[in-house]
């Protein structure tokens, strides 16, 4: 009898639990718009950040992202001041925020320790892993693409929260720099 009183409280509340809660679940992979320099790990990725030459790369619109005279700049490569970068080996931070150059001096702080280099990192190029090889293939044909988020939000429930940034035309792109509020502590 306790058995059967058990089991069942232990069905009621499942039920309870999984009937009133909304399952909120969503999946984007961008593998086959990482580069190919990239380090390997990630099926989505919004920026890299290059600690050593304090630039991003914003992977879905393929840009590099960068400060001149106090704005950020987006371009589809880097300025000449940079010098010879070498993409392949220089260390990245996978970075998954919107406009993660806005917390640009957090980040500066936070990833200082790989300013010189860091450890080494496999990139997507060496990479034997099945997702990376037909990333690379689809990327040689011209299918490389995004995966939209699936969403399996009950109806009622959607938002704009998970919204990917529309791709644009444009080459570059000035961005004015935003004061950073001081944060309480």
């Amino acid at each position: 009898m306790k058995k059967i009183v058990f089991s069942s409280a232990i069905i009621l509340s499942l039920v309870f639990t999984y009937g009133t809660s909304s399952a909120q679940v969503s999946l984007n992979v961008n593998i086959g718009l990482q580069p190919e320099w990239g380090p390997v790990g990630y099926d989505y990725v919004d920026y890299y950040y290059f600690p050593q030459y304090e630039a991003y790369y914003f992977v879905p619109k393929r840009q590099f992202v960068y400060l001149n005279n106090g704005r950020w700049i987006f371009a589809n490569s880097l300025p000449r001041r940079y010098g010879t970068v070498n993409l392949f080996s220089s260390y990245k931070v996978v970075i998954n925020e919107p406009d993660a150059y806005k917390h640009h001096n957090d980040y500066k702080v936070k990833y200082v320790k790989y300013k010189g280099g860091g450890e080494k990192q496999e990139i997507i190029r060496d990479s034997k892993d099945a997702k990376y090889v037909k990333a690379r293939e689809d990327q040689k044909r011209g299918n490389a693409k995004e995966t939209p988020a699936k969403d399996v939000r009950p109806k009622q429930q959607k938002s704009d929260a998970n919204v990917t940034p529309q791709k644009s035309n444009a080459k570059k792109q000035e961005v004015k720099k935003q004061p950073k509020a001081n944060k309480p502590k």
